[in-house]
Order: structure tokens, then C-alpha cells, then sequence
């Protein structure tokens, strides 16, 4: 028999006290980091809520920008934004590389990149090296590049289609936001694009960042080099009156101070000749956005796609605005603005002003709203008959091939059966799984891949693993907010993901303050948005506080803020970041409006007034962008009575001369009987006062 050791009661008790340490450890652990996760997704959630909220504010005013480039326009020929004498002189397709070189001359002070056409491999090096250094290209090689880019995608089909081959992998490549840093670190981790390298760039190379400029340069660039081998696809930001919102076309003007007109007119041309998809050995599908119940691939490979400009601007195909333009106005007295009528600028819901089929309703809904402009112009004296003359209307696409073009850069996957309208984009639909199926079954497809949404990871994958969301712009809302990916596709068609961030100050810090860098942006950003909405939502929880305590219980209090904001966001979770409870639990409604303050006093000027400036400030630069001739960031009083007069029109809000005239002295500091737009568009940013880090 052999010997029993027996183990001290102490040890064992210490063991287990050891025991019990660790499994409280890891269970803090894992409440800590589910705390932590809940933070980021609802951090990225408001981000993407406020983002999509935009995009459908953009496309409800695609009518009033049509009316804008169609009309207002024609009142100044020499004043419209895109057009010129001398942008067409420069910009027509007949030009020749040499013309060019005679008419831009490049002066001997100039030290960047010096470009030879046909480009070379050396030249792409050199773009790189010179925008590492933040160089600027000069305007004539920029005008040369775009022309011959313009060339070869003249060449292209709508829907390209690629092999793989057991030497070469292809990488797909999501939106970029003029983030210059994260297309130079995936061509450091990847390589830059060759014959033996591949690449499929899935559209959105501009907007938002700082850099769209240099990456459409460099992106062009390997086109031209390799044509065969680096292949872009359109994006919804691949449209001019897109880049007006969003900073494109304000980037390019700050660059090309000079020439930047006649640059942006050219890229409008060469942006429409962007092909619209990409097919990888017969079985992959990639495009931006994503399909819908009745996209038809054979149709989009037919169609003249040079004819979408902007799907901001529906075709007149849609219903038959030129009859409707020619219809008498009634003859009326000019409207007598009153202040106190429609002051808070409610916006028209024109998604919905019409109750036809999905794939009409928004067509009809948007030229309903731009005959309405057309008359409201008229009547309210903006207009004159002489001035409403028919668009040309000769190269305008058809009700299809706008819609499915529509569809195909802004529509979403989602997780419930069937097809239906895309309602937080206000554009595109949403579409389930069957959907994805039907389509792979009519052409024989195994996946699709597209971008278009901001992933935490950087991809996402779903249908069942048909489709999956690749997006490259790694921080995209805030340092910290998400990765970036790209794919790699072998020949077995197997998709590979590579992630990375680009980290600069981010590497610094721990998750938790990362985590806590991400959310106090949105939550700015989110108060800003509940501060613009004040006075609606102040009458809402009057109306449900039918006691007038000044509190509401939660579940009021959340359908309050989501009947008004509409985000579709957790205000149960978010409650405590936003207003204060009392001890009965109470929600104190008044308080999501604490601590928040227009940027500058604004003296003799109603509240209410000041709302809807600080509300549709993007609204009110992008028309300034329209009335702006030389773009010198001045705007006189009058050009201020007449920008805010078209966005009276157009917003249906009624406002007095005298209220504008004193909105308009109270921002004329110097009075000089000049505004600074970007001055007057920041006394109306929203202020968070007591916050330590809006001071820092």
C-alpha cells in the first residue's frame, strides 16, 4: 500500500481564496469590457444615426438644387458655379495635352512633381513622395490628368469585369473619405497597384476629409498606368452637388484658388464616366451601395451613364416638369413675411407627399417639390417670367436609369426579408436576404461586396455570408471610432480581411480613453442636433407634461426625443448623458438643453429665428456657394437678403425684412456692409459651455 500525503486545511483555503480571486477578476473583466463595447456601439450608432440624417436632409433638397442650377442661375449667366466661358474653353474633351501646356503656365518657382503624359511608374512614386510632404500638384498637371482619365473612362464599360489567377490575388478597397493616410498605409501593407497587384477601389474616394484631392490625383494616376489593373468604381460622393455639402468642392477652391473652377467642372464630367460596378470571375459582384428588388445588371451595363451628373438632380423623364413650368402662376400679392409664422423652418416632408409605388414615389414627390419652388420663386418676386426658360433637357436619363442608379450607390443590406424604401439614407432601399438570393440566382452570382457603411471593424459580413461591407476610412467619425479593411480575393474566391487603424495621437492612450474620446464626440455632436430641434422639442414635452412639472417618466421622455429627432437611438441608454432624473425617477426634460449656447451673442434677434439659422447651416452655405461669384468669402447685405430669400423659398418659412435686416447687422461686425459667411456660419454653431474639453 502506498503512502496517503494529506494537504494542510490552510493551503486549501488559500487555494480557494485564489480561486475566488480570479473568477471575481475575470467576471469584472468582463463587465468592464461589456461596458466599454456598449459605449463604442452606441457611440458609432449616433455617429451613423446623425450621418444617414444628413443624407436624407441632402436628398430631400436634390429638387431644390435642380431648381437652383436650372433657374437661379439664368439670372446671372456669369455667376453660375459651374459654368463659364472660359471653364469650357479648358474643359472641352477636343483639348489636346499641348493646348493645354500653352494656355496654364508653370512658373519656375514651382518645385513639385512635374508630370510627362504617357505617365510612368516613376511619376506615381513622385505624386506619393510630394503629398507625404503635403505638396501640391500643380493646376496644369492636374487638368492634364483629369483629361486623360477622362479618356480612358470613356473606354470603359458600365460593369467591368476581372479574373483572378493563381499569381495575382485582387484587393477591394472601401470608401476612403479624403483620408489620405489610410491609402498610404494600405499601399505600404499591401503594395502599390502593378499588372501582379490588382486592385478594385469600391467608390467614395472624396468628402468628409482633408485629402480627396490627393487621392483622387494618385488613384488616377495608377489608372493611366495600369488600366487594366486598377479599376474604380462610382460612389454616391461621386457627384457634384454631394461634394458641395460635404467638402469636396470647397477643398478643391481652397487648393486651386485660380483654377479650381474650371478643375471641379472637368471632374463633374470625368465622375460620371465612372463605371457603375465590377465583376470578378462571373461570380463576384461589387458596387457601392447595393440592389434593390428590381435591379437589372443587363439594363445598367446598357445604359448611357454619362448621363447621371447627379443623382441629386431627378430626370425630367420623372413627370413632366417643362409642361408644369409653363403653367401660369396665379397672379398674387408678394408674401408678406410675418416672424411669428413657420419661424422654427420645419422642412417639408417631401418623401412622403405622394403615395405611389416605392420605385416612383420619390421621383414624383422631388419634381412635385420643384414646380413648387418654380411658383413660390415667382410669386415671392425671385424669379421673373422672362427668367423661367426650359433646362435643356437633351441629355437628361430616363425615370429607370436614374432609379437604378439610385439604388445601386445608396441602398443597405439588412437583416428581415424583402425590399423597402431606404428611409434613414432618405435614397435606395433596404434589402433583405431574399433579395441577395433572387438576384444571385438570375446571374449565376456567389457574392457581392460593397461599401457605403462605416463598419467598427471595418467589414461586415451577412446574408448568410453573400454579402459583406468592406470600408477603408479607418477613424473615420472620430480618432479611435473604427478600423479600416480591405479584402483580398485568391482564385477561389475566398475573401481574406486585412485591418488596420492609422494611429497618431490614438496610440497613446488605453482602450478606456479612447473608448471615452469616441463617445464625447458624439455626444456632442448629438446635443448640437437635440439644441438645432429646441423649440419642437420643448413643445412636445409640454404637450406630454399635462401635469406642468417640468418632468417626465423615461419611456415619455424617450418617445419624445425620437418622434422629433427621428435617429432611431437607444434614449433609454442614453438617458443618463443627456438629462438630468430626479429622486423619483423622473426625467427633468429641460435639461438636455443645459449647458448648450449659440456660438456668439446674437443681440435684437428672436430665439426662434437663431434656431433655424443654427438648424440648416449647411443648407445656408451651400447656397451661399451658389451666390458667391469670386468666392471670396464675402457676402454683401444684399446677397444675404437674397440667399435668405431662396432659402424662404425653398424651406416655406416666413419671415419679415426687418427681422433679416437686423439678423444681417448684428453679424456685420465692422460694418463695412460685408459679411464674413464662415464668420456668420459660426456665430450659429452650437457651444457646449461647461464642458472642460470644448474648451481645450
Amino acid at each position: 500500500m502506498g503512502c496517503k500525503t494529506s494537504v494542510p486545511d490552510s493551503a486549501v483555503k488559500k487555494s480557494e481564496r485564489v480561486l475566488k480571486a480570479a473568477v471575481l477578476i475575470q467576471r469584472w473583466y468582463r463587465v468592464t469590457m461589456a461596458r466599454i463595447e456598449m459605449r463604442r456601439r452606441y457611440s458609432l450608432n449616433i455617429f451613423q444615426s446623425i450621418e444617414y440624417a444628413d443624407e436624407q436632409a441632402q436628398l430631400q433638397l436634390s429638387s431644390f438644387f435642380a431648381f437652383m442650377l436650372d433657374h437661379f442661375s439664368r439670372l446671372d449667366a456669369d455667376s453660375r458655379f459651374f459654368e463659364s466661358p472660359s471653364v469650357s474653353q479648358v474643359t472641352d474633351s477636343s483639348l489636346s495635352l499641348t493646348e493645354l501646356e500653352k494656355r496654364i503656365e508653370v512658373p519656375d518657382s514651382y518645385y513639385g512633381p512635374r508630370l510627362k503624359f504617357p505617365l510612368t511608374p516613376a511619376d506615381a512614386s513622385a505624386l506619393l513622395d510630394a503629398f507625404k510632404n503635403e505638396e501640391l500638384l500643380h493646376a496644369r498637371y492636374v487638368l492634364q490628368l483629369l483629361h486623360e482619365t477622362r479618356r480612358v473612362l470613356k473606354e470603359m464599360p458600365n460593369i467591368t469585369h476581372l479574373s483572378t489567377s493563381y499569381s495575382k490575388e485582387i484587393t477591394v478597397c472601401g470608401d476612403l473619405h479624403g483620408k489620405l493616410d489610410d491609402l498610404l498605409l494600405i499601399f505600404y501593407k499591401n503594395g502599390l497597384p502593378s499588372e501582379k497587384n490588382p486592385y478594385v477601389f469600391n467608390g467614395d474616394f472624396v468628402d468628409r476629409g482633408d485629402n480627396s484631392v490627393e487621392i483622387l490625383i494618385i488613384l488616377f494616376a495608377f489608372l493611366l498606368i495600369y488600366p487594366n489593373d486598377l479599376h474604380l468604381n462610382r460612389g454616391n460622393h461621386e457627384d457634384y452637388v454631394m461634394n458641395v455639402r460635404y467638402g469636396f468642392t470647397r477643398e478643391v477652391l481652397r487648393k486651386y484658388k485660380v483654377h479650381g473652377k474650371i478643375i471641379l467642372c472637368l471632374l463633374e464630367d470625368v465622375f460620371s464616366w465612372l463605371p457603375l460596378a465590377t465583376v470578378v470571375d462571373s461570380k463576384v459582384l461589387i458596387l457601392h451601395g447595393g440592389i434593390s428588388d428590381t435591379t437589372d445588371l443587363d439594363f445598367l451595363n446598357l445604359i448611357e451613364r454619362n448621363k447621371l451628373r447627379s443623382l441629386m438632380r431627378p430626370p425630367k423623364s420623372v413627370t413632366d416638369i417643362k409642361d408644369q413650368i409653363k403653367e401660369k402662376v396665379p397672379s398674387t400679392t408678394p408674401n408678406k413675411y410675418s416672424a411669428h409664422q413657420n419661424i422654427s423652418g420645419k422642412r417639408r416632408d417631401i418623401s412622403s407627399s405622394r403615395s405611389s409605388p416605392r420605385r416612383e414615389s420619390t421621383s414624383y414627390a422631388i419634381a412635385e417639390e420643384y414646380q413648387r419652388l418654380v411658383k413660390d420663386g415667382m410669386s415671392s418676386g425671385l424669379l421673373s417670367a422672362t427668367s423661367v426658360s426650359d433646362p435643356d433637357w437633351s441629355t437628361e436619363p430616363t425615370q429607370k436609369e436614374w432609379q437604378q442608379t439610385l439604388d445601386i450607390l445608396w441602398s443597405d443590406p439588412r437583416s428581415q426579408r424583402g425590399c423597402v424604401p431606404n428611409k434613414g439614407r432618405g435614397g435606395g432601399c433596404y434589402f433583405g436576404p431574399d433579395i441577395t438570393a433572387k438576384l444571385f440566382e438570375r446571374y449565376n452570382l456567389k457574392m457581392l461586396i460593397r461599401s457605403h457603411e462605416c463598419k467598427q471593424d471595418g467589414y461586415e459580413v451577412g446574408h448568410g455570408g453573400k454579402v459583406i461591407t468592406i470600408f477603408s476610412a479607418s477613424n473615420y467619425y472620430e480618432a479611435g471610432s473604427n478600423r479600416g479593411a480591405y479584402i483580398k480575393l485568391n482564385p477561389d474566391l475566398s475573401p481574406r480581411f486585412i485591418q488596420y487603424q492609422v494611429s497618431k495621437n490614438t496610440c497613446r492612450q488605453n482602450l478606456q480613453e479612447r473608448v471615452s474620446t469616441v463617445e464625447w464626440s458624439a455626444l456632442k455632436a448629438l446635443r448640437e442636433k437635440i439644441y438645432a430641434h429646441k423649440t419642437e422639442l420643448t413643445e412636445a414635452f409640454i404637450n406630454k407634461d399635462r401635469t406642468g412639472t417640468g418632468k417626465l417618466s423615461v419611456s415619455d421622455w424617450a418617445e419624445v426625443m425620437e418622434s422629433v429627432l427621428c435617429l432611431e437611438l437607444p434614449w433609454r441608454t442614453l438617458r443618463p448623458q443627456l438629462a438630468w432624473s430626479s429622486p423619483d425617477g423622473c426625467i427633468e426634460y429641460m435639461t438636455c438643453f443645459h449647458n448648450l449656447k449659440i456660438g456668439k451673442p446674437v443681440e435684437e434677434v428672436q430665439p426662434a429665428l437663431v434656431e433655424t439659422v443654427c438648424r440648416f447651416r449647411k443648407d445656408l452655405e451651400m447656397i451661399f456657394n451658389f451666390i458667391d461669384k469670386d468666392h471670396s468669402g464675402l457676402i454683401s447685405l444684399d446677397e444675404f437678403h437674397q440667399t435668405w430669400r431662396l432659402f424662404c423659398v425653398h424651406m416655406g418659412i416666413q419671415i419679415d425684412n426687418e427681422t433679416i435686416d437686423k439678423l444681417a447687422n448684428s453679424i456685420d461686425y465692422n460694418k463695412d456692409g460685408n459679411i464674413d459667411f464662415n464668420e456668420f456660419l459660426e456665430a450659429f454653431h452650437v457651444v457646449h459651455r461647461l464642458d472642460k474639453k470644448a474648451d481645450e
